[in-house]
Formats: C-alpha cells, structure tokens, sequence
C-alpha cells in the first residue's frame, strides 16, 4: 500500500481531482551511477546550472540520488536511470525531466542504450468514502465472487493490464494507496501507474541515441494515451467528488 505525503498546512485542505507524476527511465549496459554528481550534471549541460538541490545529494556505488527544488529527481542505479517530476499544478513548459533526459543521452552517447521507458503516474483520491479505493477495485473492475470472502478482513486487490500499441507496450497497474496528510485522517486513494515500453534494437549507438530521442521528446503524446485511458476507461461517472475538509 503506497503512502504519499502532501505538504504540511494548518488550513484545511482541499485535494486536488488527481495527483500525477511521470518518470522517464534509461537502460544502459554499462551506466555507472558515481558518475551522477551534481558538478558533473552541471558541468555537462545536462541539467542548468541555476538549478538547486532540495536536499543533499546521495552518491555511491549502489546508487546515486538527487532531488532539486523545481520537482526534479534523477535517481541512479547500475545500469538504469530514472527521471522524475511531479506533473501537478505545472505546465508543460515548466516540466524539465524529459529533456534533462534528452540531455543525459546526448552528452554521454556511448553508454550502450538499451531502452526507454515512460512511466505516467495517477492518484486519485476518495475523501468521502474511506473504503472507496477497495470498493473500487473489488467492486468495480473485478466480478463478485466467493474469493472476495475469505479470512478475517476485507479482500485486499490489485490488478494488472497488459495492452499492445504500435511500437510499445502498456503495463498498467491499478492498486489500493493511502494520502497520508498532516493532522488529518489518512485519504483512501486509487493509483494507476503505466509503463511504456519501448526497445533500442537498432546496431549502432547513433541510431540508438536517435530514437531514445524520439521517444523521450514524444512523453506528452504518451502522457495523454495514459490520462485519456483513466479518465474515459476506467474511471467515468465513478469519479467520486472532491471535498474540503477541516
């Protein structure tokens, strides 16, 4: 069960319809993630110079992470590196994580790209129904049934889509979460979070680099597919209305 803190207030507060994230993650054979410093990133031109640290900086052999204060996060393992932002309240323009992306590729273009993968993210909350997310999932999306009653609490669910598109595929998953806000009682929350898939089959670094391009510099497109899915396909007149609460 996911817990996703929001911002401390003493007002009372209103929730927004949906929480949205995206994360663009990079597979590389040979990525190194203590190469990630801050001075490096900076230096390179892959992130702007003017750019601030929210916290400090984690750098090591396992993994390096660094958050800035604009929302972005460049989190690094062996072999794979993710960009994360928040998409709530910005603009399009105001979003940086894809063409820091863009950038990373375009600087380092040996590192034997494997493939790319946009991850749109949507929290949508239930205030005025605590048990709303379970009842949505078992209710809703998964046919009543004798395995909905076993045990001493109610059935806990998450469910898995697989969808084909041309040139990727579409992993979503749909899961129970919890807003875990300040001086307030815990939210009931649905999360859907999606994975495009797509591969870098290509021979050589430079037409792989070209179309890890293309795919990063196409996330709206990818972004839209996802909203639109949740928002005409799963959700519908089930969209519970947001509240204030004190």
């Amino acid at each position: 069960m996911t817990q996703t803190p929001l911002p401390q207030s003493k007002e009372p507060l209103a929730l927004p319809q949906s929480i949205r994230e995206i994360t663009l993650t990079i597979a590389a054979k040979n990525l190194d993630p203590t190469l990630l410093s801050e001075q490096f990133l900076k230096f390179s031109g892959i992130v702007p110079n003017d750019l601030e640290l929210a916290r400090q900086p984690v750098l090591n052999p396992g993994g390096a992470q660094l958050m800035f204060k604009n929302g972005l996060g460049i989190v690094a393992q062996p072999r794979v590196v993710n960009f994360m932002e928040t998409l709530t309240g910005k603009e399009t323009e105001a979003v940086s994580a894809p063409e820091v992306a863009r950038q990373f590729i375009a600087k380092l273009p040996n590192a034997e790209y494997q493939g790319v993968t946009i991850s749109p993210k949507c929290l949508i909350p239930f205030p005025n129904d605590p048990d709303g997310a379970r009842k949505y999932i078992t209710q809703t999306l998964l046919a009543p049934g004798p395995w909905q009653n076993f045990g001493k609490a109610p059935t806990q669910a998450g469910i898995n889509f697989l969808y084909q598109f041309e040139g990727c595929q579409l992993n979503l998953n749909v899961n129970q979460a919890m807003l875990q806000i300040p001086d307030q009682k815990p939210v009931a929350a649905i999360l859907f979070t999606g994975n495009f898939n797509y591969a870098t089959d290509h021979p050589t670094p430079a037409e792989r680099i070209k179309i890890i391009d293309q795919y990063l510099s196409a996330w709206q497109s990818d972004v839209q597919t996802f909203q639109e899915m949740i928002e005409e396909r799963f959700m519908g007149n089930n969209q519970q209305p947001v509240s204030v609460f004190g």
